[in-house]
C-alpha cells in the first residue's frame, strides 16, 4: 500500500526573548531581560503601556511599547485589568512577540533561545507515488534558526548529519521559509534515526 504520512510540528519558546543593548549605566552592550511587568501612563482618556525589561547586570530599565495613546475604550477590558494586574502570563506572551520586538527596534540575542518542539498534527493518506513522510516544522515567532539544526531536533540527529543526508539526497528539503520549513524524508530511514 501506498502512503504519505504527513507530520507537523511547531518551535515552542520556552522563555521571552533576552535584548542586546547599549546600557547608559553600565557603558557597554549588556544584556536585558523580561521583569514581567507593565508600566501604564493615563493622560486623559489615552493610554500608554509598556512591558519592563532590564539590564541584568545594572537593573536599568527599558520599556518597549506595547500601546501607545490608545484610547482606554479600544483595549479588551480582560486585558487591560491583567496589565493592572501585572499578569506573568501576559508579560510572558508580549516576551515572546516578534512583532513588538520589532516594533521597538530591539535587537534579540538569538543565541539565548529557549524553545522546543511540540509535535501539532499527523496524518497518513493514500498516495499513488510510494511510501513518503513529509514533515513540517513551523516557526510561528520567525526565529533565526537554521533548516539543518530544526530537521536535527526532530530527527535527534546532529547539524552534520542532517548535512551530509541532504548532499547525498536522503532528505529533500522542500520549503524554507521564516515560518516554516517542510522536508521529505523515506520512511525507512525516518524509522531508523526516530
Amino acid at each position: 500500500m501506498s502512503y504519505l504520512r504527513k507530520i507537523e510540528y511547531e518551535i515552542v519558546l520556552k522563555d521571552s526573548f533576552w535584548i542586546i543593548r547599549n546600557c547608559p549605566e553600565c557603558g557597554r552592550k549588556t544584556h536585558y531581560i523580561n521583569t514581567k511587568k507593565f508600566r501604564i501612563n493615563a493622560n486623559g482618556n489615552k493610554l500608554d503601556i509598556w512591558l519592563i525589561y532590564q539590564c541584568v547586570e545594572c537593573k536599568h530599565m527599558l520599556n518597549l511599547v506595547i500601546y501607545e495613546r490608545k484610547k482606554v475604550s479600544s483595549i479588551p477590558k480582560e486585558e487591560y485589568q491583567r496589565f493592572l494586574d501585572n499578569n506573568e502570563q501576559l508579560a510572558e506572551m508580549y516576551g515572546k512577540n516578534m512583532q513588538l520586538f520589532r516594533a521597538n527596534k530591539a535587537d534579540i540575542d538569538f543565541g539565548r533561545l529557549h524553545y522546543g518542539l511540540v509535535k501539532r498534527h499527523e496524518t497518513i493518506e493514500n498516495s499513488g507515488v510510494g511510501e513518503q513522510i513529509v514533515i513540517t516544522i513551523k516557526n510561528p515567532g520567525q526565529m533565526k534558526i537554521r533548516a539543518e539544526k530544526q530537521i536535527a531536533m526532530v530527527l535527534g540527529l546532529s547539524r552534520n548529519q542532517v548535512k551530509s543526508l541532504l548532499e547525498k539526497g536522503e532528505i529533500e528539503l522542500k520549503t524554507e521559509l521564516p515560518q516554516s520549513i517542510s522536508f521529505r524524508i523515506s520512511p525507512s530511514l525516518f524509522f531508523m534515526v526516530t
